[in-house]
Formats: C-alpha cells, structure tokens, sequence
C-alpha cells in the first residue's frame, strides 16, 4: 500500500493532494524557492507607497510569512518545489554519482533530502496557520453581522401586510446583542480564532462536539433574549406573566434536556479523548489550522458517519426549533419529545464513536526483506527487514515532515524509517508495513524491534534472531 500525500486542503503542510495545482501553478518559481529559502519575495515592487510600504506586494508573486497573503504563496512554492524534488527522486534522477552506485546509500541520502524538504515544508504551512488563525476573526464577525443583516431582511420582507410587531423588534434586539457579544469576543480572542477559539480542540481542529454544543447554546440564549425583549416592551402585567410562563420547564423541556446532553457530550468526549492520548491507545497529530471539514471528518480527512449524522440531526433538529421560535416567540421553542430523542440517540452515537475509534499500533511479524534473486537465509546486520502490523501511520500523519518522524528501535539501537518515494507518494513507511535496515551497531543474537509513531505511541516488542 502506497502512503498518498492526502491532506484536507491546499493549506495543509501535511497534505500535497493539490499537488496537480501547485506545480501547475508555481513550476516557474519552484525552483528558486527551494534553492533559495524564499528570498526577495519583494523584490522588484517595493517603492511607491508610504512608509517605505511594498506596493502590490501581494499580487500573487509575494513569498514572505508575515502576512495571510505571503505566507500562503510562500507555502505553495514550498509544497510546488517538495513534489517536483520527490518525483525527479521517484524517476531515478537527481542523484549524486557519489551514492549512485549503492542502492542503500542512495536511498538513505534521497529519505534526508526529502525529510529536510519536507521540513521547510511543513514550517512554511505552520506560518500560513498562523496568519490565517489571526485574520479569522474578522471573517467570523463578517459572518455574525451577515446573519444579522439577512435577518432585517426576512422580517422587513415578511412584515410587508402583516405590520412590524414588537416580536420582530425583539427578535432584531436579540440579534444585536449577540452579534455584539460574538464580535467582542472575537476581538478579545483575535489571535486564536476570533469568536472560533472555544470550538477550536487541541489538536488545532475543530471540535465537532464543542460546534454542536456551542450551536445549542447561541441558540438557546438568543430565545431567552427574545422572550427578554418581549418582557421589556410589554405594558400589561397579563402581557408580562405569559411571558414568564413561557419560561417553565414544562414549556421547553425538550430544548432544555437536548441543551444539557450536547453540552456534556462535549465535556465528556474532551476527557475522553485526553485519557485515550495519554494511554497510548488513541494516537494524535495536530493540525496546521483548523478547517470546516474537520466537522464531519477524522483527522485524516475521512468522512466519519459518527460525526455527520450528529451535526446533520442537531442542524435539522435546530432549524425546527428556530422555526418553533419564529412562530411563537412568546415562549421557549417547545421540541417535541420525539425530536429531541432523535438528537440523544445521536449524541449516544457520536459518543460511542468516539470510544470506538483509534488503537495502539502493533506489530504482527518481523521478516527479512527479500529481493528477485536473493538467496533464503536468516537476518543479518545490514539486511533489510520488513515489519509487518497495523497503525504505523496514524491519522493526519501521511505528510513526509510526519512520516520523516518514524523511528525502529532495533535492540539498542534507533533506526529512522527511510522515505521511499514513488510517483503521488511514498511506499515507505505504510501503515501496515515498513522497511528498514539492520545497522551494524546492533549486536548478534535475539534482540527486540519495536515502532515509534509519529504521534510519540511506542508499539509491543517482537523478538528477532539476528546473525553475523
């Protein structure tokens, strides 16, 4: 099996699936970016604007990293640069005359090129994260005052015949502190994520149970405010009671009950994951930036059906009771019972798949590697062995700079996996296989070979015999 560069976006330092695109695009400056460590990336636009300011620099040819702009050019030259030297590498060409003659010095100088590349890489795509984190916040308040703006615009739109009423003019005030809340708090949190911060996990994803919880609860303080503004602009104390009845348990149980499930879902499935890291029974990789996809996918950029079918049935579950809210706002969205039940059963889903995903890697069997032609025979120093398993590669781990990671412990001595490349990929180290040699350090006799992961997880010892 062949470890494809797959990542979750262009952006990702550990993904070259845009691979077609970026050398398409920056085969021209690939080049230079490489060899030269992205130097000048101003060079030739600087002048013309105040304070010695570059003008034009972000039309497309600008490499530094301090900026969103610079940064992500920066990162797709690195990216266009790092495909382009693995496939001439996968081509047999590029090699030194000096390691060409030996296929295991060839193949140890080609893995620490493409390591050291990989490297920048991946630094590169952490820079990019960063500017991009800290200019999301203006993103996210965009958004909220969008909403805000759509919403003047539906009730502008339906009031037309029926009049303006104070529900309208409540719901209008309720969007405004919100919208002023998430803006501050964006603000406040602009170099985390803006408003996103508290969805945001850390492994640098996005939390799906925390965006559910968190959607539940906008949801629900929006409708108490409603009901406050309602409160607030009523004249009659009768008008006034209705109101507060419309506060009892009795009337929003269901949005209560869903209310409290998300959000101890989310608290719960934060420790759970938190042990399974430490026991060496989940393993993690953190991502360069948080994406919308992590939403309904692993850390690999699967599709999980655990995580879909809990945002799809919590979305539809809260459009209803925004629905419920628009038709009575006199009083908290009363979900039925078989609706909320529906979203329990699947909070209880994604709960289960969060206790069911994940497992220490292991090993099966350790063979010696055997070419057309060799000779049978037992393992020697300097042979090539092929360890054989599951989880070597844990997920969001398929990026060289990750796979550049993998280490063997061959009795006393650490091996470091060599990178193989091939044509979109590598096909060493896999996920269920890898390949390294046998040093010389390692003394004759049954000595034990076990896997570190790029994740830090330590697999079972298996024993081997080892010859002079």
């Amino acid at each position: 099996m062949t470890v494809r560069e797959t990542g979750q976006g262009g952006a990702d330092a550990g993904g070259y699936a845009d691979a077609g695109a970026y050398a398409g695009r920056y085969t021209g400056g690939a080049g230079s970016a490489y060899g030269g460590g992205y130097a000048g990336g101003h060079g030739g636009v600087r002048g013309g604007a105040p304070g010695g300011m570059p003008s034009g620099v972000h039309g497309g040819g600008c490499a530094c990293g301090d900026c969103p702009h610079g940064a992500r050019e920066g990162h797709r030259r690195a990216v266009a640069a790092f495909l382009r030297r693995r496939d001439e590498f996968a081509a047999g060409q590029g090699l030194p005359a000096a390691v060409a003659h030996s296929a295991s010095a060839s193949r140890q100088w080609v893995s620490e090129e493409l390591a050291q590349s990989a490297e920048l890489v991946a630094e590169r795509g952490r820079a990019e994260g960063k500017a991009w984190l800290a200019g999301l916040w203006r993103r996210t308040a965009g958004v909220v005052w969008a909403a805000v703006v759509l919403l003047l615009l539906g009730q502008s739109l339906t009031a037309v015949g029926a009049g303006w009423t104070a529900a309208r003019t409540a719901g209008l005030a309720a969007a405004l502190v919100v919208a002023g809340a998430l803006t501050a708090a964006s603000w406040f949190h602009r170099a985390k994520g803006g408003a996103l911060a508290p969805l945001i996990g850390e492994d640098n994803r996005l939390s799906t149970s925390r965006t559910v919880a968190g959607a539940w609860v906008l949801f629900v303080a929006y409708s108490v405010l409603v009901l406050a503004g309602r409160l607030a602009g009523a004249s009659r104390h009768t008008d006034g009671d209705a109101l507060l009845s419309g506060l009892e348990l009795a009337r929003g149980a269901g949005v209560v009950t869903v209310l409290a499930v998300v959000c101890g879902i989310a608290v719960l499935v934060r420790r759970v994951v938190g042990l399974r890291v430490l026991g060496q029974r989940l393993q993690k990789v953190p991502a360069d930036r948080p994406r919308a996809a992590d939403l309904l996918t692993d850390d690999a950029g699967r599709g999980t059906f655990a995580d879909i079918q809990y945002v799809v049935i919590s979305g539809v579950a809260l459009v209803f009771a925004a629905v419920r809210l628009a038709r009575r706002p006199d009083q908290l969205p009363d979900l039925p019972w078989g609706l909320a039940v529906v979203v329990l059963v699947s909070a209880a889903t994604y709960l289960a798949g969060k206790y069911a995903e994940g497992g220490r890697p292991v090993i099966l069997s350790v063979v010696r590697s055997r070419e057309a032609g060799d000779l049978d025979g037992p393992i020697r120093t300097g042979d090539d062995i092929e360890i054989r398993g599951a989880g070597f590669v844990p997920p969001g781990a398929q990026g060289a700079d990750r796979l550049a990671r993998m280490v063997v412990r061959v009795g006393a001595v650490h091996v470091h996996v060599p990178l193989v490349p091939v044509p979109g990929g590598f096909s060493n180290p896999t996920d269920t296989l890898l390949t390294v040699p046998v040093p010389a350090d390692v003394e004759p006799g049954r000595v034990e070979v076990q896997v570190v992961t790029a994740a830090g997880v330590e697999t079972n010892r298996y024993a081997v015999d080892v010859t002079e």
